[in-house]
């Protein structure tokens, strides 16, 4: 007989669309000392406009402890079910969670840090470096944006002059890798339903990677990302006219769960194909891998589900011998959460970098226990933190001063 108060009060996770409810996460009760039993008891966001819109998630706890994670765009909606958890089981509370979970995953990493005073690498099982590569993503050089009007001949913007002046900028910056978009337009009039290139275009691509390697030479680790954009056909045209350029990575060459369509495209060039930002999971990972679909690795910890999936794709790839080039596209908040992931993890090889066009984003944040802005990527690399959790405080007046119209600051 089913006890009626138990039937009547237990909680269960039902996933999204609805299914049976037979998965419950609770707990009974608590044999933690009393230090370490808390709870959650709100979740908050508040949306700021960078190059994206970065959603900062605070948890609050009953300890007067709060952790800050990040989310794309808006944030996690209807969290009214983790109030009253332990945030330090974070493997528990994220499998809670289902969908969104990664912003709500590093803050309680976070918390957890905080609680126990040690950065949250420690928590991940230590580090293998003291200092994590950061790359810079120099999107489509210095004419990024100025050739949306179709009746201008983008060969005229995206010129070989624009790319050489940016990379040098950047390496003059300090970073010793770097990437550049290569699917920009070329015609002002162009077919690109048939996700197809003419020679035309291949050797208007082919001019912009060569006056990046004049003006650098081959010291920097240098990549080119073609967004999904095209054929087998073309992506193997254009990475053999690429290869006397000896790239670090070709990215996405053709569209991102196309997995046999990846390893044709890796079988016929000796240019590394990178790929993996627009997968969701270590499974999906597994699948590429075992279609031997790439030679580079690009998880996004907030794509991927988060540091605790991070780390197992890393080793998913470790096994395969794949390297991991981490792709990320958001504040300091999870820049920084991800170089702790990045630190702990074997095969790591770069972090992406790409707000070097936002000139307040290293002013976001600044490192526990100091007052100075601007530390968080120095000569391309960052420094990872020491101060317990991420590290770092969030300067609220600065969060203030991006918030997205009807948005208001986190606790």
């Amino acid at each position: 007989m089913v006890d009626e108060e138990t039937e009547e009060t237990r909680e269960y996770v039902i996933p999204p669309g609805g299914g049976v409810p037979w998965m419950d996460h609770t707990t009974k009760e608590s044999h933690r000392p009393a230090e370490r039993d808390i709870q959650i008891t709100d979740v908050s966001t508040m949306v700021l406009q960078g190059n994206f819109q970065w959603g900062i998630v605070a948890v609050e706890t009953d300890a007067g402890i709060t952790g800050y994670g990040e989310v794309h765009g808006s944030g996690p909606q209807e969290l009214g079910r983790l109030e009253g958890q332990n945030p330090l089981d974070i493997n528990r509370v994220r499998d809670i969670m289902w969908e969104p979970g990664p912003g709500i995953e590093t803050a309680l990493w976070d918390i957890k840090g905080k609680l126990l005073g040690v950065p949250v690498y420690e928590l991940l099982g230590g580090k293998y470096r003291d200092e994590v590569r950061v790359y810079c993503d120099t999107h489509g050089g210095e004419s990024l944006g100025e050739a949306q009007s179709e009746t201008v001949d983008p060969r005229e913007i995206y010129t070989p002059e624009s790319y050489a002046n940016a990379a040098r900028e950047v390496v003059d910056a300090g970073f010793d890798a770097l990437k550049f978009d290569l699917d920009v337009r070329t015609h002002a009039e162009v077919d690109t339903a048939n996700r197809r290139l003419d020679n035309a275009a291949i050797e208007h691509k082919v001019s912009l990677v060569e006056a990046v390697r004049e003006e650098i030479g081959y010291d920097v680790d240098l990549g080119f990302d073609l967004h999904w954009n095209f054929t087998v056909e073309t992506a193997t045209r254009l990475a053999e006219k690429l290869e006397p350029y000896d790239l670090a990575w070709l990215e996405d060459p053709v569209p991102p769960h196309k997995y046999d369509a990846h390893r044709r495209v890796r079988e016929a060039t000796s240019c590394p194909i990178m790929t993996g930002e627009n997968l969701r999971n270590p499974g999906e990972f597994k699948e590429i891998l075992d279609a031997e679909g790439m030679d580079v690795a690009a998880p996004d910890p907030h794509n991927c589900g988060g540091l605790r999936n991070f780390r197992k794709i890393a080793t998913l790839c470790d096994l395969n011998g794949v390297p991991i080039v981490a792709h990320n596209i958001c504040s300091p908040v999870s820049t920084v959460a991800a170089a702790h992931a990045a630190a702990s993890v074997p095969n790591f090889v770069a972090l992406e970098y790409h707000a070097y066009d936002v000139p307040w984003w290293e002013d976001l944040v600044t490192r526990t226990g100091t007052d100075r802005p601007g530390d968080v990527i120095e000569n391309g690399s960052i420094d990872l933190p020491e101060g317990p959790g991420l590290g770092i405080e969030i300067d609220m007046d600065v969060a203030s001063e991006h918030l997205v119209p009807g948005e208001e600051l986190v606790e």
